[in-house]
């Protein structure tokens, strides 16, 4: 008795061409699930996910499985996928993989995509009705925002982004509907800065930090904001108002005083987006945006600590039916799947093609794990442990003679942060004699740390030991200044990977477990002020040298 291919039915061939054509595809889409995990967690996204083929890492110096043996304390950038979060994927895909013989692959993906939507929405205690599109990453949820604002203003808004000079590079392409990457996760190659076909529109960038010698935030974002605001509605234009909560250095703008005002003035002509990729914000923060009618952009890959990239963007309720309304799409937006969509938006679902993303699906699945672990530990221990590692990490900056720590300029002190009244991003600029040190020399260090410096260092045993930890911090960020020479500060940051380390409900536990992260960040310290003082960190190409 002839048999047939695996998945195909004794009756695939009385099939039409056509229907032949579609199972053709199917059946390739779940030969695909038996790529090695480690190769599907790096695929279907931009080129940023590619793993460098001498050390295996991507350009954030992430590995596409776990290494446990790396202390990771960079969460504002990105960090390697934890046992936890791999576990969870690999056991998402064989249970992928057991529906896919019973129902078709689009069908029993989409179905467990619904499902971590109904999943996201119950950690952060959003209510049923908002909805989640899921995407490749937090620059990508930028392109689906603004195709959504579009819908809701009934015109191409012109953008403007409150933090422009902290907030992912991608940003100044994709708040004017151009590509941000030289690929799209869908595998079609584009100009980077190239239009989006259909999409392309104005923007304008507002930075945040002062325009003076020193590192703060100016004074007059607010004012900056009400007049960006003004002249673009002054010229017949809507306005798509991308705020920023929080930014690489842990800044937030505008005020609620003014996002008040914005509202009081301009009713439907300033639609806002929420740029909260670092997920720092408490979830009655996140609600409160969600309530006033702001879209929200969200990833998994920052403060959870999720594999890099994550990304969703969260739409208040009642938009569905703006979006049902729209006629034509912009061609160059196609490039998005089907399965990104929630399955309530019906009508926009059917215009784009049945093409599941399994990288980007595998990613979410990670980073709901981390998700999940974060909020399973008590509320009030989540913000003992932030409190209690940031008066740790302040402190061992300010003693450090090498470190000069970068103030935030922000007071967190509304109910509606909660655990996020604390800092969670500490950054610093590294000094010798006094005096920062070069840009160039910055990334040098950052790229060290990522590396065993043993016998760069050599010296005694401590050192030698403290030199050979591989450790991630965030990234560096470059901070231009008037009429002086550029610097770049690098970051400790405080993630949920590490509350969910700490926690034990054995409070003496708890406590031993805190110290043993402090004792670590001492480490990774230490390990800086070696790097400096034997001048053993060899400078990097540029590249590799800041956050991409």
């Amino acid at each position: 008795m002839r048999r047939e291919p695996f998945g195909m039915s004794a009756g695939a061939s009385r099939l039409s061409a056509p229907e032949r054509a579609s199972e053709r595809g199917s059946r390739y889409r779940l030969r695909d699930l038996f790529t090695p995990l480690d190769t599907l967690l790096v695929s279907g996204g931009d080129p940023r996910l590619a793993l460098d083929a001498s050390d295996r890492v991507n350009a954030y110096g992430c590995a596409a499985s776990p290494e446990p043996e790396i202390w990771n304390f960079a969460s504002s950038t990105a960090s390697t996928i934890s046992r936890a979060a791999y576990d969870r994927a690999a056991l998402a895909r064989e249970e992928l993989m057991h529906k896919c013989l019973f129902d078709e692959v689009e069908i029993a993906f989409d179905a467990r995509c619904e499902g971590m939507r109904e999943e996201l929405r119950g950690h952060f205690q959003l209510s049923p009705r908002v909805d989640v599109v899921f995407s490749p990453s937090g620059t990508d949820s930028q392109l689906h925002a603004l195709f959504v604002a579009r819908a809701v203003l009934g015109a191409p808004p012109v953008t403007t982004v409150v933090g422009a000079d902290q907030t992912g590079s991608g940003t100044i392409h994709t708040a004017r509907g151009h590509h941000f990457s030289s690929m799209t996760a869908s595998g079609l190659a584009v100009r980077k800065d190239g239009a989006v076909a259909g999409l392309a529109d104005a923007s304008i960038a507002l930075p945040l930090r002062e325009a003076g010698p020193g590192i703060a935030m100016r004074t007059d974002a607010d004012a900056a904001v009400l007049g960006a605001i003004e002249a673009t509605i002054a010229q017949g234009a809507p306005v798509l108002l991308q705020i920023m909560d929080a930014s690489k250095l842990g800044w937030r703008a505008p005020s609620a005083a003014c996002l008040d005002e914005i509202a009081r003035r301009w009713p439907r002509k300033v639609q806002i987006v929420v740029d909260a990729c670092q997920a720092r914000l408490g979830r009655r923060r996140l609600r409160s945006y969600l309530d006033r009618g702001y879209l929200v952009l969200i990833t998994g890959s920052k403060f959870f600590g999720g594999p890099a990239f994550s990304g969703a963007l969260l739409v208040p309720k009642g938009f569905s039916r703006s979006l049902d309304r729209v006629e034509a799409i912009a061609p160059g937006f196609f490039d998005v799947g089907r399965c990104d969509w929630p399955m309530a938006w019906t009508i926009l679902r059917s215009r784009f093609e049945r093409r599941p993303n399994f990288g980007q699906w595998l990613r979410l699945e990670g980073a709901l794990a981390e998700i999940g672990s974060y909020y399973a530990v008590p509320g009030a221990f989540r913000a003992r442990a932030l409190v209690e590692l940031a008066a740790g990490i302040d402190s061992m900056i300010a003693l450090s003679p090498s470190l000069r720590p970068v103030p935030t300029g922000i007071e967190k002190v509304g109910a509606d942060d909660e655990e996020f009244a604390q800092t969670t991003i500490f950054p610093f600029l590294l000094l010798r004699d006094g005096k920062p040190i070069s840009i160039a020399e910055t990334g040098a260090v950052h790229q060290a740390l990522t590396r065993d410096m043993n016998e760069e260092i050599g010296g005694r045993t401590a050192d030698r030991q403290v030199a050979a930890q591989r450790c991630l911090i965030g990234q560096p960020v470059r901070l231009e200044r008037q009429d002086e020479a550029p610097l770049a500060v690098l970051r400790l940051c405080v993630g949920a990977r590490l509350v969910t380390e700490i926690w034990s409900p054995d409070m003496a536990q708890a406590q031993r477990n805190l110290q043993h992260v402090l004792d670590r960040v001492a480490d990774v310290l230490v390990k800086i002020e070696l790097l400096l003082d034997r001048g053993a960190a060899a400078p990097m190409p540029a590249k590799s040298a800041f956050e991409v």
